[in-house]
């Protein structure tokens, strides 16, 4: 139940995200490279957290929310983007050591698709976490976004009574 312990508090974060996942095999994809913040708080005595995160050079927000199943021993990461508004399906899984897979279902671009979440714990003060997406049932898997967290604040109370975000514009 503490395998997201340690993302408890502040952090920068230098995103690299593939422009249009799952585009034509032979046309090469065009990466895009940009900042963001991120707060991320505990809940339920650390059996779940919520993340948000802030996008300043895109103008977004998100937020993910993470859960423990107590009965299955397994978390459900689910995301959702200020512009759409939509809590996305969720991806399943847990940690083995230092590295976390989850794995779940969705659509892109009207596409069914699977989608795996890779998180890498890098130390106290620096964290991984990668996107693939497979559109033939989990044959092929394109890698196409990733996150390297630098922590910049220690790790703050749940969210009774201490607001949001401040400090986290976009």
């Amino acid at each position: 139940m503490d395998d997201f312990d340690f993302f408890h508090g502040s952090w920068s974060v230098a995103n690299r995200r593939l422009t249009t996942p799952l585009a034509d095999p032979d046309t090469p994809g065009v990466w895009e490279e940009f900042p963001g913040h991120t707060v991320v708080r505990p809940l339920f005595g650390g059996a779940g957290n919520i993340e948000e995160l802030s996008f300043p050079t895109l103008g977004r927000q998100g937020v993910t929310l993470r859960l423990f199943d107590r009965e299955t021993g397994q978390w459900s990461i689910r995301w959702s983007d200020s512009r759409t508004g939509r809590l996305d399906p969720p991806v399943v899984g847990g940690f083995t050591g230092d590295r976390g897979d989850f794995h779940g279902e969705d659509t892109y671009a009207g596409r069914p698709i699977r989608v795996h979440f890779t998180w890498y714990r890098l130390g106290p003060d620096t964290a991984r976490w990668e996107q693939e997406f497979s559109a033939d049932g989990g044959l092929t898997w394109e890698h196409n976004w990733s996150m390297d967290f630098t922590r910049t604040g220690p790790a703050l109370g749940g969210l009774d009574g201490l607001g949001g975000l401040d400090g986290l514009d976009a």
